[in-house]
């Protein structure tokens, strides 16, 4: 008597299912989709800013508002268009998340010496001492996020990113 063929297309010509999950995410991870780069920096982006945000709560704060937050507090006097720019946000979302610092006594706007008709964005001293609270919650989130890196993994990984996300080459 002869073994009928099988039509899970996962069973090897020996009749043999590899140890691959029936359901989960696991299951999906060998897909072509699990290999694309761009899906997996999103994929890594939105599991990363998930954690973040859960950790963030405790402090009122966001990862979108941190952003602004952080930007605010580099000395760097980032006006209102150039936190758009390079956070990748609509001006009207950069104006809301500043609005909520400002209620919170985190930023000011001020004239901005470059342009009288532009605003930067300047931290106040509670926004610093909120910033260093919120910089060291965010530190801890992406060591979670990176724990099965090592620390030449990770500064590589960094460098990676870094390169692809400055790229002016578009």
């Amino acid at each position: 008597m002869s073994a009928q063929p099988s039509t899970d297309s996962r069973t090897s010509q020996r009749g043999e299912v590899p140890d691959i999950p029936q359901t989960g995410i696991e299951r999906l991870e060998h897909t072509e989709l699990a290999a694309e780069i761009e899906f997996l920096t999103a994929r890594a982006r939105s599991i990363g800013s998930g954690r973040a945000n859960r950790m963030l709560a405790d402090l009122d704060l966001k990862v979108r508002s941190y952003s602004v937050l952080s930007l605010a507090c580099s000395g760097e006097h980032p006006s209102q268009r150039e936190l758009a720019d390079f956070l990748s946000l609509d001006p009207s979302q950069i104006v809301a998340l500043v609005d909520q610092l400002e209620k919170r006594g985190a930023v000011t706007r001020e004239a901005d010496p470059r342009d009288r008709r532009s605003k930067v964005i300047a931290a106040t001293p509670a926004g610093r001492r909120l910033y260093k609270a919120a910089a060291a919650v965010v530190r801890q989130s992406e060591a979670q996020s990176m724990r099965r890196l090592s620390p030449a993994e990770r500064e590589t990984l960094r460098s990676l990113l870094h390169r692809v996300a400055f790229d002016n080459g578009d």
